[in-house]
């Protein structure tokens, strides 16, 4: 079984489209034994901004998750933490008083892995180093040592990918300070001993960036590994006034991406 983390340079810059387009890409472009399609799971542990339906908190990127693929999973075996509000979710996790831990995380993504999908696809959520929240905290009386005030440990999503010992594929949010971006995000992935097998060109604004194919080219300089996709923004209308629908949008970009390092 494959195991990718999809992560990216920061938040918005599109992770649950090109996840979507990813499983889409290997449900439809990639065949099995005796020519069946492959089977995908995805994984969404923490999403914050979700709406209660039926007395369940939805969030949209898992519902959408949903959609393409094909495990038979239910929102909540995809996205099991989740809150209402569209903040920090280690904030708004604080506000009920509740933490959020690696112990459950992996031990939702244990579930998730008992599907014995051929790939599962695993969503991060806002940048690599997301907060999770204190591990521990100082006492008042220990609050200052050596003229330094002592501060608590934090745990981060990174922690969980270092666990499970995910391959990572890196999302670039095309925009002014990309690179740096970009470099420092594959350099901490690299420094905490993982492996980022490809990155993916996403244009998530409808705003293009100045000189948009200099700065590709320079981060296909820069970054080791390979870019597998270049993604350009698709209008919800097109140029003959018709409406392109999210999973038009999602097979465009699904038939762009190169799958054969996967």
């Amino acid at each position: 079984m494959k195991q990718f983390f999809i992560t990216a340079t920061d938040t918005d810059a599109g992770k649950t489209f090109v996840s979507c387009a990813l499983i889409h890409a290997l449900t439809q472009h990639n065949k099995v034994a005796n020519d069946e399609v492959l089977k995908v799971a995805a994984y969404k542990p923490i999403s914050a901004g979700c709406e209660l339906i039926n007395g369940q908190l939805i969030n949209e990127d898992a519902k959408l998750l949903s959609d393409f693929a094909n495990c038979d999973q239910t929102i909540a075996q995809i996205n099991p933490i989740a809150f209402k509000e569209p903040i920090a979710p280690h904030i708004a996790a604080k506000k009920q008083n509740k933490k959020i831990t690696i112990s459950d995380i992996n031990s939702y993504y244990q579930q998730v892995k008992s599907f014995n999908a051929d790939v599962t696809l695993v969503e991060g959520a806002g940048g690599w180093r997301l907060p999770l929240g204190p591990v521990s905290t100082c006492s008042d009386n220990n609050s200052i040592s050596n003229g330094k005030t002592n501060k608590p440990t934090y745990q981060f999503l990174s922690d969980f990918v270092k666990e499970a010992n995910l391959e990572v594929i890196l999302i670039v949010n095309m925009k002014l300070g990309c690179l740096n971006h970009a470099l420092l995000t594959y350099e901490t992935i690299k420094a905490d001993g993982l492996k980022c097998i490809a990155w993916i060109a996403n244009c998530a604004s409808n705003e293009p960036m100045n000189n948009l194919s200099e700065n590709i080219t320079e981060l296909e300089n820069i970054l080791p590994m390979p870019k597998i996709a270049q993604l350009d923004f698709i209008n919800d209308v097109d140029e003959e006034g018709k409406t392109v629908s999210y999973f038009e949008k999602v097979n465009r970009a699904a038939n762009k991406i190169n799958l054969s390092i996967l």
